[in-house]
Order: C-alpha cells, then sequence, then structure tokens
C-alpha cells in the first residue's frame, strides 16, 4: 500500500508535487490505473488510481473518501524534553506517531541540554511515521515552551508528570480510558524541585514508569504505550 500525505487535498481530483510524482513513477514505478491512498493529516484516507503517470504532475482520482479513518476514543498530549544526541528525539517522534499520539510539546527545563530543535525536519520524521503505519491524523508537533509557561496553561482530563523520586502513582492509577490526558517528561537528571512543585500546583499527578531509570525518548514512548494499552 502506497499513502502519500497531501494536507491540502480538496475535491476528487489531485495533482502529487514534483517531489512526490517523482517518487511514485521514477522511484516506486507506478502507472496509470494503480491504486494509490492519500492522506490528509485531519483523519481523512483517500483510495484512489493515477489517471496520469507523469512524473512532475501525476494526477490522482479519488474513487472513495474515509472520514475519521481509524480515530482514536482517547488524546494524548506528551511534553517532553529534547535530547543533547537528536537522533534520540527524533526517534521518539517517529515511534509515537506509530503507536499514536495526538500532540507533542519539546518542553525547555533547567537541566535540559538541547535549547532548539529542527521543526521542519520533525514534522518530516512525523510525516513518514504516518505513512509507514497507515496513520490518517497528523500529531501537531508545538514550538519549544519553557516549562514554567507550560503548565501554568496546561489543559486535560488528567494531566500527569513522570518522575524519579518521591511519591508517585502508576498511570493505570489515575487515568480511564477515553481521557484526554497531558503527560510531562523531563530531561536526562530529571525535572528540579522546584520544577516538580511548580507542576503539582498545576494540578500535575506525579507518576511512575517502571522500577528501571529509563532514557528521555525510552519514557516517552513508555508513556505514550501505557495510555494507547489502557484504551485498547
Amino acid at each position: 500500500m502506497q499513502i502519500f500525505y497531501t494536507p491540502d487535498i480538496a475535491g476528487m481530483e489531485y495533482f502529487l508535487s514534483e517531489d512526490e510524482s517523482k517518487h511514485a513513477i521514477r522511484v516506486l514505478r507506478m502507472n496509470e490505473g494503480d491504486a494509490i491512498y492519500l492522506v490528509d493529516g485531519k483523519g481523512t484516507f483517500f483510495e484512489a488510481v493515477i489517471a496520469s503517470a507523469h512524473p512532475k504532475k501525476c494526477h490522482i482520482l479519488v474513487q472513495n473518501v474515509v472520514k475519521d479513518y481509524e480515530k482514536r476514543d482517547y488524546y494524548l498530549h506528551i511534553a517532553i524534553s529534547p535530547l543533547k544526541n537528536a537522533d534520540r528525539f527524533e526517534w521518539f517522534l517517529e515511534k509515537a506517531t506509530e503507536i499514536g499520539i495526538d500532540a507533542i510539546t519539546p518542553l525547555f527545563c533547567k537541566r535540559t541540554e538541547k535549547k532548539n530543535f529542527n521543526m521542519e525536519r520533525s514534522n518530516r520524521i512525523i510525516e513518514s511515521a504516518m505513512k509507514q503505519s497507515i496513520k490518517a491524523f497528523h500529531p501537531i508537533l508545538y514550538p519549544m515552551a519553557k516549562i514554567g509557561d507550560f503548565v501554568k496553561g496546561a489543559t486535560g482530563d488528567i494531566k500527569m508528570i513522570a518522575c524519579c523520586e518521591g511519591e508517585r502513582h502508576l498511570i493505570r492509577d489515575c487515568y480511564k480510558p477515553g481521557q484526554k490526558v497531558l503527560i510531562l517528561i523531563g530531561p536526562e537528571g530529571d525535572f528540579t524541585e522546584e520544577e516538580m512543585a511548580l507542576a503539582k500546583s498545576a494540578g500535575f499527578t506525579p507518576i511512575t514508569l517502571g522500577k528501571s531509570r529509563l532514557r528521555t525518548e525510552t519514557a516517552g514512548l513508555a508513556a505514550c504505550h501505557s495510555v494507547h494499552f489502557l484504551n485498547l
């Protein structure tokens, strides 16, 4: 199944961009009449065929439209500290998209070593993971936010902060399937005491992700999968 991300699609026909046309015709060697599938990132899945296999302007005719394709019953937002090694943060973006996530916010904390990230490249990784895992919803990738500003305006039915010390709860003990949940994942070295106190005062519940001390990207993925599993 060849899937293309087409966020600007409207109507029952579409022309792939020059890059996507080249990929479809030159690389994948697709021809007129071949089945092709499109997603708009907003939850719509399009079944289509190639009408004209032009390597610069491939013409697509939509045959069937599926709204809210495999829409999940819950909403998950993870705010996670970027990592000094960009590959590890990008690995989290890819795998969380494959499992299922609605929003991601890079979170700048006192111990965060990486002060920026590549938004354009990160979104390309998300788009690739969408297509690979046959997702019609594109997770929202927000700009980096400082933890102080972020927790003050944070919303959700349930708000959690993963941490390594102190009294903590399991996700399953404070989350019910179908809820809108926000989870904070800190940098290596964990959140500071001040950050923890700030999050608690904003209504965040401290949680543990198990007995092992996890790397930031592993903790983010463990939280993502835990919520996914509880909603199965």
